[in-house]
């Protein structure tokens, strides 16, 4: 009986040493619409039109964007998340509030000196969400991706330190 329960601790303890070698992620999807317009006021409007095409127009265009927060971190024994969904759904959304049915280029502070291109918006949403994410102990952002079209997408992710 004593060698079994030795055998059982040992092979429990190579259990949680392979677990504990994967990465945990967990991923939360939200839409949200906005507008932008691609302009770079240090050049002429001939410049604009050749570089942007009619992303320069100057009504803008909009999209349909899908946002995914991917989180990093340790599955929670107690609870067995990472991150209560509940609340990072409250996060994603509080940002969203700034990029939902909005004129990126006028209704955003972040983008009047910058071009709202995908990328521009993924970079600024990952400063944003880092710096939501980090008074929370249980996860650290590990990736956001956002689609501007369905065969289209940024990622921003952290890289491995």
């Amino acid at each position: 009986m004593l060698s079994y329960l030795v055998l059982k601790t040992e092979m429990h303890a190579v259990i949680c040493k392979i677990a504990m070698a994967y990465k945990k992620l967990l991923t939360k999807r939200m839409e949200f619409s906005a507008s932008h317009r691609y302009w770079n006021p240090d050049w002429s409007e001939e410049k604009n039109k050749e570089v942007f095409g009619k992303s320069a127009g100057p009504y803008g265009h909009g999209h349909n964007y899908r946002l995914e927060i991917t989180v990093e971190g340790d599955v929670n024994p107690r609870t067995g998340m990472i991150i209560n969904l509940y609340d990072l759904k409250v996060i994603m959304k509080d940002v969203l509030e700034d990029f939902d049915h909005k004129y990126l280029n006028e209704d955003n502070p972040h983008f009047k000196s910058l071009i709202p291109t995908t990328e521009n918006i993924a970079r600024v949403m990952w400063d944003i969400f880092h710096e939501k994410l980090k008074s929370n102990p249980s996860c650290a952002l590990y990736r956001v991706r956002l689609y501007e079209t369905d065969d289209l997408y940024v990622d921003y992710r952290r890289t491995e330190q």
